[in-house]
């Protein structure tokens, strides 16, 4: 009798046990699944937003790629070089920086920041002397010498607030 009862106890236990650890699992996989999907879901809206954010941008234009490369041209190769044309306008002697129309209103000198390359046409950069921030739009062409050629089009600097 003692081991019937003892039996049908551990039984019971047993039964209990393993009905709150299968509801506790069976909770924490409905909460992974909620909170994947809100993952997965939130990682569709950033590809979404780097595509629109990407949209002008080398990287992406294949017209602008296959342009370079009818020409010759590796793009691996050219892409940097552009960019980094502009950057080393920031070595300059005096006050006049090679390309921004603006003398720095402080201390120091005038670079440019950031190097955004639109298309094989078009580059859109900032600059700053560390208080006063603006941008430049640039054109540019490689000639027949394998030389870049850089041309200010547009450009504008924020005004200073406060």
């Amino acid at each position: 009798m003692y081991l019937f009862i003892f039996s049908a106890l551990l039984i019971i236990f047993q039964y209990v046990n393993s009905k709150n650890i299968i509801d506790k699992y069976e909770k924490d996989i409905k909460t992974y699944k909620t909170k994947m999907a809100d993952q997965e879901k939130t990682i569709a809206e950033l590809d979404d937003r780097n595509f629109e954010l990407s949209y002008f941008s080398m990287d992406r234009n294949e017209d602008a790629l296959e342009y370079f490369e009818a020409q010759g041209y590796s793009t691996d190769k050219l892409i940097p070089a552009i960019i980094e044309g502009l950057y080393n306008m920031n070595n300059y002697e005096g006050d006049d920086h090679p390309i921004v129309p603006y003398v720095s209103m402080t201390g120091s000198k005038l670079v440019i920041n950031k190097v955004r390359l639109l298309n094989h046409k078009w580059i859109i950069a900032n600059f700053t002397d560390g208080q006063h921030w603006g941008e430049i739009f640039v054109t540019y062409e490689v000639d027949e010498n394998n030389d870049l050629k850089y041309k200010l089009a547009e450009y504008f600097m924020y005004p200073k607030i406060g």
